[in-house]
């Protein structure tokens, strides 16, 4: 396999919290990077100070707004972290994307149409991977773990519409379903069977 790109490539995996998303994103950078791949992990959303202004004004941020600093977050991440690496030839994978404004800010009554609308300017990634499970799981396997914007995984409903957008992105071929309810090693591995198909097409 070749190990260095001209040009990199973006993978972006996706889900509900709880799904595993972090875990795996991490786990398969190491992997690339132990196959002699340049790779780094990021996530969304990027910038702290808009992580502050969600968690702290929560209550006082509906749903357009939420969009507009998502979008504006995903704009400074694009133009800081994910092009500046792809050009340098980077696996660039990504913990969250705009599907996530898709699902979340979809899943509250945002048009889905204007959502894709004003993230236009997002790089499109080669892969995308959407990780299903139950929003009950989740919710059991959110207790172990930490999310950036807390309140929006507090609304179980909210959380299971999420899920329904995501699910019709995957019917629509935006997004590969992995199911994220195996062992976590069994879903690394098959997450890494789309990527190294991919990542054999470009070698």
């Amino acid at each position: 396999m070749c190990s260095s790109l001209s040009e990199g490539v973006l993978i972006v995996i996706e889900g509900i919290d709880g799904a595993g998303k972090t875990s795996v994103s991490e786990e398969v950078v190491l992997r690339l990077k132990n196959l002699g791949f340049k790779a780094i992990y990021t996530c969304e959303p990027y910038t702290h100070f808009i992580v502050d202004i969600m968690n702290k004004y929560w209550v006082e941020i509906d749903p357009i707004m939420q969009t507009l600093l998502m979008a504006a977050d995903r704009y400074y991440h694009i133009n800081k972290v994910v092009v500046p690496h792809i050009r340098s030839g980077y696996v660039v994978v990504s913990d969250r994307y705009y599907y996530s404004s898709v699902a979340y800010q979809g899943a509250q009554g945002v048009d889905l149409q204007w959502i894709l609308d004003i993230n236009k300017f997002a790089v499109r990634p080669k892969l995308a991977i959407y990780l299903d499970i139950d929003p009950e799981v989740g919710l059991k396997r959110k207790k172990t773990s930490s999310t950036r914007v807390k309140s929006i995984e507090d609304d179980f409903e909210l959380v299971k519409r999420a899920r329904d957008i995501y699910l019709d992105l995957v019917t629509r071929g935006e997004l590969i379903l992995v199911d994220g309810r195996p062992n976590l090693k069994d879903v690394i591995n098959e997450v890494m069977k789309h990527i190294l198909k991919l990542m054999y097409g470009l070698s």
